[in-house]
């Protein structure tokens, strides 16, 4: 199973709204995705910022270039993101997981 972990940041104003898109938007995308497992959606907020980070679960390395493309590493954005982020990090991380206990 391999972790694919994103990082995104929103004014503090935007804290509520970005989670709702995500919610609305996002998690139902991944969720239809062939291959997906699973998601932790994390939020917090810092002065006047919000931090959100995604970590989704994959099969493997092929399912995740299906969602995401031949560029695997490359963010994947909705056009929706242009209302809410303050910046477009262009990686994102992944790692394979060895061990899980629930």
């Amino acid at each position: 199973m391999i972790a694919r972990i994103w990082h995104g940041r929103t004014s503090a104003n935007d804290f509520e709204d970005y989670t709702k898109f995500m919610k609305e938007r996002a998690v139902p995308d991944y969720q239809n995705t062939p291959g997906f497992i699973k998601l932790s959606f994390l939020r917090r907020l810092e002065g006047k910022e919000a931090h959100f980070t995604l970590i989704t679960y994959w099969k493997n390395l092929d399912v995740i270039k299906n969602f995401a493309g031949e560029d695997f590493e490359k963010a994947k954005y909705y056009l929706e993101d242009e209302e809410f982020l303050l910046e477009f990090e262009e990686k994102v991380i992944h790692h394979e997981v060895f061990s899980e206990i629930a």
